[in-house]
Formats: structure tokens, sequence, C-alpha cells
């Protein structure tokens, strides 16, 4: 259902819902969240590299696998994390580019995360290719404006969920459709300024938009209004595809026989906790009502550096010569961004039969003379940091017995802007990493693109 509305409709709703019906500015119900989800994002940045690409179907390929694949790709058939022998097979026609160096996706994610602050400050990156925005604010001032603004030709593009009627005397539907509006606004700079188009969901919490952002795909854009919020949360078919609720915990919830959103909610809460403790099992059953409370975190500059490979590895002369590699591509990194890691870690995953298998981890401090050798464009840094990782390594794999591992990371971790106080406004430069998938990788985005 497109929605347009005129200066009238926006006088009429400010005039209602606004001074009739306040909702205090902040609360849960009231806020305005967008969910923005880049189309095929590896595959856009290749065609805006190589125009001569654009209209053929094309996949971009890490190792055997086509990670992602435009549109074009899709319609014969190719699929995202398809093979790339079963790829060629349903598409002979299909165009393959090699996507093992993520730079250019890195930079261009990084711009579109740019272009969004200018709209709002508030702005989560999730991956390379997603981002939540808070538009609370922007709502209420726009809202504000409309007094004295000439708005005689705005319109609030997009779809609305479930065809719902809009209800003109309810402030929430007003501060929603002010948010598809400022979504529209920023769809179109992020085409107009980077060439790149992408989809958006416009609701009352990060879980619903997210949600509702792939309803109409690609580049379009959706509102939830708060009626139609469980007709959208009981449109999941399978509980693992809520967002919050991973792999090991639906396979969990499943031994516990809930498949779906609604046996989640309705399962005993008592049992759930003894099961999966107070604080997950609370949190995932509100989720399963749509109930999501948690705030969008502005990222700020990376506060960690990663580069990951998943490959077969069995013997210590490959880990050293993947990690050399790995290396290497961390240290451009550091020296374009100025800042310097004290801290390096190491990833590993062995091979398991399941198709997740777990990681385990290392890491030590980097010593102080190392550091002052890093991010000067000097390589010198190579062999001692290289030594340092080996020893990480060793300390996970017994080198003298067979083993198999199918990944291997190096992360840079605690980065530290140079000459600056360790107190005050650079205090979030300084936060370490909390956890691997902080880091960006290969592995992390590869299948949201």
């Amino acid at each position: 259902m497109i929605c347009s509305l005129n200066i009238f409709l926006y006088f009429f709703a400010y005039c209602v819902s606004v001074h009739d019906q306040v909702v205090p500015a902040g609360s849960s119900s009231s806020r305005v969240i967008v969910h923005v989800d880049l189309d095929c994002f590896y595959a856009q940045v290749e065609m805006i590299s190589n125009p001569e690409l654009k209209g053929k179907p094309l996949g971009v390929q890490q190792k055997y696998l086509v990670v992602t694949c435009n549109y074009e790709a899709r319609e014969l058939g190719v699929k995202k994390l398809m093979n790339v022998r079963d790829a060629k097979e349903k598409c002979p026609q299909l165009v393959l580019v090699n996507g093992e160096d993520l730079t250019r996706y890195r930079e261009m994610s990084y711009k579109v995360t740019e272009l969004l602050e200018e709209f709002s400050p508030v702005v989560e990156r999730l991956g390379f290719d997603e981002n939540f925005v808070d538009l609370t604010e922007m709502v209420e001032k726009r809202l504000q404006q409309l007094q004295s603004d000439d708005l005689a030709a705005l319109t609030g593009p997009g779809h609305v969920y479930n065809n719902q009627s809009i209800n003109l005397n309810d402030g929430l539907h007003i501060r929603l459709l002010v948010g598809s509006q400022i979504a529209a606004e920023m769809r179109e700079a992020m085409y107009n300024q980077l060439g790149l188009t992408g989809c958006a969901g416009v609701a009352s919490n990060k879980l619903l938009a997210k949600l509702v952002c792939g309803v109409f795909k690609p580049n379009q854009q959706t509102v939830l209004l708060p009626e139609s919020s469980q007709a959208l949360i009981h449109s999941l078919k399978h509980i693992k595809e809520m967002p919050g609720i991973g792999y090991k915990t639906s396979k969990r919830l499943e031994a516990l026989g809930i498949s779906s959103v609604y046996d989640l909610q309705t399962f005993s809460s008592k049992i759930l906790e003894k099961e999966l403790g107070i604080t997950v099992a609370q949190r995932i059953q509100k989720l399963s009502f749509g109930e999501d409370n948690s705030p969008v975190t502005p990222s700020g500059p990376p506060q960690s550096f990663s580069e990951e490979d998943s490959f077969k590895c069995s013997s210590e002369v490959e880990a050293k010569s993947k990690i050399e590699e790995l290396l290497a591509s961390l240290l451009n990194r550091v020296c374009r961004d100025g800042r310097k890691p004290h801290t390096i870690r190491l990833i590993i995953r062995r091979y398991s039969p399941e198709k997740h298998g777990s990681r385990e981890s290392r890491q030590c401090p980097i010593p102080s003379h190392i550091i002052q050798k890093l991010g000067t464009g000097s390589y010198d840094a190579m062999t001692p940091m290289v030594d340092i990782l080996m020893k990480l390594f060793r300390n996970m794999v017994n080198v003298k017995m067979p083993f198999h591992l199918t990944l291997l990371s190096v992360c840079f971790c605690n980065l530290k802007a140079l000459n600056v106080a360790k107190k005050g406004s650079i205090d979030y430069y300084l936060t370490p990493s909390s956890s691997t998938t902080s880091c960006s990788s290969k592995r992390s985005f590869a299948g949201h693109l």
C-alpha cells in the first residue's frame, strides 16, 4: 500500500497527535527506528567499480562459494552461499568476480554509515551492509517545524505492512510515517551520492524494524504500525528466523519442543528460565512478543580490526603462511587508520561434522617496542608479530599431533589514538573488543550480503 501524505494530512496529524495525544519522546513506544539494508552489497560495489557488469548476472566469489549475487543472477536460479559449480550449472552465463579482498567493500560500508550520520548521529553498524538509525529526535523536530516550513510537496513513500489503514488520530502512526519520509530521503541520498540502493524498515524498535525491512525487496521500504506487529512476528516460519536467537539457542529451544514463535510465547517461563537462565529466557520471550528496548548504540570508529579466512589447514607451515597473509592486510589497515593496537588475538576453528564449529581464541598484549613500529608503513613489525601469533597458535594447537582447522583469524584490539589522554571524549576509542563478532571479517557478513 503506497502512502501519499499531503500537507493537510501532516498539519492535521500534528494538531491531533502532538497536541492532544502527547507521547513522551524517548519512551519505548514513541521511538522511530529505521533499519537500512543494502541490496546485494558486494555485487553493487563491483558494478559501481565496473559499470560494464550492470545488467549481467553477477556473482561475488570467495573460495568455492558465491557469497552474494545480483538480482539478475537470482532470477536465473543463483542463490547466496551457493557452491560455484552449482551456480554455473544453474546459470552458465554467470560472471564471477573475486571478492577475497574486502578493502573496497569495507571502505564503501563506512561511507554509507557516515552518510546516515548526516541525518542522525545515532547510527549503529550491523555488519558491512546493515545499519540501525534512531530517528526519534529528528521526527520530533520535523513535527515542530510543520507549522512554518513549506512542505506542500511532502509525501510519505513506501509500503505499510499488512495494508493496515492509517489512523490520523494516532500520534504513533504519524511519527512512524514521518520516519518513513526521512528513510526515503536517506535512501535517495545513498543512491545519488554513492550509487547504492537498499531497503528500509521503519518501526518502534530495532527488532521490528529489521524484520519489516525484508518484507519488500529490493530497493523498497516498509513501515510497521504497532497494531500489525504480532502479524509480522507470527509470519516467521521458525524461531531461528528471529533476530537475537542464535544457532545454539534455537537448537536448545527445539530440544524443548519450541519451534514456532507461538510455541515460545506460550511456553512455561519457569521451565525456560531453568533451562536457559533467567536473563536469556526473559529476553527471548520478550522478543517473541515483538518487545525490544535495546537502544541504537552509535558504533563510532571500529574498536578492532580483523582479517580471517576459511580454508583447510592441517600443518603448521600452512598456518604460518596464512597468518602472514592476514597480518599483512591488517598492518596496511593500521597504517591507514592512524590508531595503534595494543592487543593481538588469534582465533581458530577446528573441523567439526556440524555446520557451525565453535571458535577458540588466545590473545596477549603487544610489546611497546613493537607498537612503536606499527602504522609507520614499515614492515619491521611483521617478523616479531608473526612470532607472537605462532606462540598463540601453539598454545591452542598441538602441532605434534594431527589437526584439521577450517578457519584462522587475526584481530588487532584495544586500538588507541596517538598522543591523547585516556580520559575524555576519546574514551570510546580505547574500549577493547568484547568478542570476535565485533571484528569485521569475511565470514561475519557473507551471509547478509
